[in-house]
């Protein structure tokens, strides 16, 4: 039988009574969250090259063009006609997913900066001090990297951020080695005006240096230490060197840590074109797969399948069967694809420096989808007790889904898929949290897990959902999409469209 569609739900809100799993296989009428494309397609590289600040800069930063995304790494001669079919599906989608990104503009970070320093005038905090990394990209768009191709260094370069007398125009100034002042300028970082900079000589210390500079007259003038809020990429010996000369040092919190949690439409856009690009990459690709393929090759051409999009693979993680009892792996990548293997691909990719964080789990394509209640019947008990558990973690995402509004604690969302599986005879077999926070890093704050009771979710905040069952020397199975939470309703979908099936991912 098919289960009627509830319509006093939201589209993707596709019930599946628990126990009636048998009939979960036979769903046609789901239909998931989409995104209608409609702009220009621009091909971009991951950092650096996501600013835009005029049309020539812009150029200089694309890749070779729309036919040929992103360098293909070399693959085993044997893997070339797998890798062609893959490319070929994911070509056939004309790439429409990529239509929402485009490169950030000066102002996107001229307003981030002007939110920080509201944030930090409202917490009664002098400074925010970051060092080179991804908080330090997302207000000024350089990575450690960037600034230290070699190896991160002794020298601290670091970017102060403060509130002025006007947010509108906050105060922002760099402490830089003297002998680098002027690489620093060279970064061509996205500020309207010349940058300001505090300098030191080698002999000298660069947090007394600071502490004595112009930016904390006030303080002094107040017989007090500057009060200074850094985050935790703050390497250790930094965070110790302002304490120990004069700073009142303290973590990142409150409204200065809810500035980056918080989306603009322009982020949304790459959050959206980079995930759904995801999906689409992952999707053409199954559709080539044959029996005998191990785990590492399957990855290969996944990678390649994403670069041809223009998407830069971070990582990829392709389990079969038993190997996907540990979620993240951990195995030889040797295992090799059968008929009835549950296949859990957990993979992500950068555009214009923003992150995709996506999981299916699915049958390969050429074990068939039964098309009636007879051939199912005649499915193995293992295939039907994977069945089985891709169905309670399909139900369990879409109770966190419901859960994902604005004032909800990131607690309950965790706790709304953990309640499903729980109550199926799984809880020790969903063996972490529900999903976290997205952007320019894969893993942001803040975190769902049912520990987390103090932080409330807010609109514009982005999250994984991605629960899961992993049962030892058998299989795993994980969904994951990636969600927006709105002023009022449910969250918008950001991957596309969810798996509507173990043979539809």
């Amino acid at each position: 039988m098919l289960h009627k569609k509830n319509e006093s739900l939201p589209c993707w809100h596709h019930e599946v009574p628990r126990k009636d799993y048998k009939s979960a296989w036979l769903r046609t009428s789901l239909v998931a969250l989409g995104v209608l494309p409609c702009c220009l397609l621009w091909w971009q590289s991951v950092l650096p090259g996501w600013v835009s600040q005029t049309g020539d800069r812009a150029a200089n930063h694309r890749t070779q063009g729309a036919l040929s995304g992103l360098p293909l790494k070399p693959i085993p001669e044997h893997l070339e006609q797998f890798q062609d079919c893959s490319v070929a599906n994911v070509l056939a989608t004309k790439l429409t997913f990529l239509e929402t990104a485009h490169p950030l503009p000066v102002s996107e970070f001229v307003t981030r900066r002007q939110r920080l320093a509201q944030a930090l005038a409202d917490e009664e905090i002098d400074a925010f001090v970051v060092e080179p990394g991804y908080t330090f990209s997302y207000y000024a768009n350089i990575s450690q990297q960037q600034w230290e191709a070699w190896e991160p260094e002794e020298r601290p370069f670091l970017m102060v951020v403060q509130a002025a007398a006007s947010v509108a125009e906050p105060n922002v100034t760099f402490l830089v080695p003297s002998f680098e002042e002027e690489r620093a300028r060279l970064l061509s970082m996205p500020f309207e005006h010349r940058i300001e900079t505090v300098t030191y000589e080698e002999h000298w210390n660069p947090y007394r240096a600071l502490l004595e500079s112009p930016l904390f007259a006030t303080a002094a003038a107040h017989g007090r230490g500057p009060k200074i809020m850094v985050d935790d990429e703050m390497r250790d010996f930094i965070a110790r060197g302002l304490s120990e000369n004069g700073f009142d040092v303290v973590g990142l919190g409150g409204k200065v840590e809810q500035v980056r949690q918080t989306k603009s439409e322009a982020e949304v856009g790459i959050l959206r074109a980079v995930n759904t690009g995801t999906v689409e990459a992952l999707r053409a690709m199954r559709e080539c797969l044959t029996p005998g393929l191990t785990e590492d090759e399957v990855m290969l051409v996944l990678d390649n399948t994403m670069r041809t999009a223009g998407l830069d693979p971070f990582f990829d993680i392709v389990l079969f069967d038993e190997d996907a009892s540990n979620p993240h792996g951990g195995t030889d990548g040797a295992k090799k694809l059968e008929a009835e293997t549950m296949v859990l691909i957990d993979v992500g990719a950068h555009l214009f420096g923003y992150s995709s964080d996506i999981c299916r789990s699915s049958f390969p394509p050429f074990f068939k989808q039964p098309r009636s209640v007879e051939q199912y019947d005649t499915l193995s008990g293992t295939v039907h007790h994977k069945l089985k558990v891709w169905d309670i973690v399909f139900e369990a995402q879409t109770a966190s889904l419901s859960a994902l509004h604005e004032n909800a604690t990131a607690a309950s969302v965790d706790i709304a898929a953990r309640t499903i599986i729980e109550d199926s005879g799984y809880g020790d077999a969903f063996t972490h949290r529900v999903g976290h926070g997205i952007g320019t890093k894969a893993h942001e704050s803040p975190y769902l897990h049912k520990g987390n009771v103090n932080a409330t979710l807010k609109a514009g905040m982005t999250f994984t959902s991605e629960p899961g069952i992993y049962l030892v020397d058998k299989f795993g199975v994980r969904h994951e999409d990636v969600l927006l939470v709105k002023e009022s309703g449910l969250p918008e979908l950001l991957t596309g469209q969810r798996a509507k099936s173990a043979w539809e991912p």
